[in-house]
């Protein structure tokens, strides 16, 4: 009985944090031109929208696929090359909108999923080394992802236009913390 009680508190704790970090994705495109939220702010081309497309695309394969439960919406096979790195940006012909109601969409689909299920129930993920899994490894995993997804986001959407989700901390507080730690950096080097 105590084990049952443990993995319901595990599922339900992994996925409240799931769902405040999905929306923290959602906020990041709020208020920012469409060029903003689409170009490419590093080297590799990462973009805020382009996060929130590739987590759509994450949800679907891991809480739909992985468990038998396919989401209903078209999405590129894992061992589809062609695809690979796609869902990493947002072509012109794709709205904000768009793009963001079907990652709500995803997580719809994988809260149902993560809903119907127990937190040791099996599932398959074809392209990691050890493929056997059960929901718990998957809600770890895609958490983990989205968490990290977000910590880019926050650095993304700061180079744009200064914009940080700590509450409390404003532009004065944020510029006399950078110059200290700029001070700190030139006398260390």
């Amino acid at each position: 009985m105590l084990e049952c009680v443990i993995d319901d508190f595990a599922k339900d704790y992994l996925h409240g944090d799931l769902q405040e970090v999905r929306e923290v994705m959602v906020r990041k495109v709020d208020g920012l031109s469409e060029y903003d939220i689409r170009r490419p702010l590093t080297s590799t081309g990462t973009n805020l929208l382009g996060l929130v497309k590739h987590l759509t695309l994450t949800e679907a394969r891991y809480f739909g696929e992985v468990f038998g439960r396919p989401f209903p919406e078209p999405v590129p096979r894992w061992d589809d090359l062609e695809q690979r790195g796609r869902d990493l940006w947002v072509t012109e012909h794709e709205t904000r909108e768009e793009v963001v109601d079907r990652y709500r969409r995803a997580w719809e689909h994988s809260d149902a999923t993560i809903a119907a299920l127990a937190v040791d129930a099996p599932g398959h993920v074809p392209w990691w080394p050890r493929p056997d899994v059960v929901l718990f490894n998957v809600l770890v995993h895609v958490l983990t992802e989205t968490n990290r997804h977000a910590g880019h986001a926050d650095i993304l959407r700061e180079q744009l236009d200064g914009a940080v989700e700590v509450s409390g901390k404003g532009p004065e507080f944020w510029a006399e913390r950078r110059a200290e730690i700029e001070r700190a950096a030139r006398a260390a080097g």
